[in-house]
């Protein structure tokens, strides 16, 4: 079963570059995925520091999102960590996610990469870059990127 699971992972970093009508639904699936926890990831990266408490956060998006098992969610966290080691912009993220997210779903992944800033209890500025440019993007408007900023400020507090 781990075996699979890694060879499809594997498979994924190759889709990111193949046309989305190439690909068949589990991949395109899988690709949304790998996408999704790349820009999760680089908000994580931002910051010279990786705090546990934004890795957590990364897993806890990921798994709301999209219902993985522990390790599928670790494997995703790993992978994503390489494409982004490797990513020289995000339209390649972006555009995908464009293709194939809903406007509320798309909101959905800004106020995700907020819930990863303010996970250590810091906004550092590279933070708000990140998100800012991946918010612009996915044509995020200002005023939804707002409210996502607000929500995932309460969810924060309220825990």
């Amino acid at each position: 079963m781990l075996r699979n699971l890694k060879d499809l992972f594997d498979q994924l970093t190759t889709s990111l570059t193949a046309p989305a009508a190439a690909q068949t639904p589990a991949a395109a699936e899988h690709t949304l995925q790998l996408a999704t926890a790349v820009l999760l990831v680089e908000v994580m990266r931002a910051e010279p520091r990786l705090q546990d408490s934004e890795r957590d956060a990364v897993l806890a998006a990921l798994r709301r999102k999209f219902q993985l098992a522990d390790d599928e969610l670790e494997r995703l966290l790993e992978l994503a960590h390489d494409t982004a080691r490797n990513a020289y912009d995000y339209q390649r993220f972006t555009a995908l996610m464009n293709e194939r997210f809903s406007q509320p779903q798309k909101i959905a992944v800004v106020e995700a990469m907020w819930e990863v800033a303010f996970a250590d209890q810091h906004l550092d500025a590279h933070e708000h870059h990140v998100i800012s440019k991946v918010a612009g993007l996915l044509h995020v408007t200002h005023g939804e990127y707002i409210s996502a900023k607000l929500h995932a400020q309460a969810a924060l507090q309220a825990r």
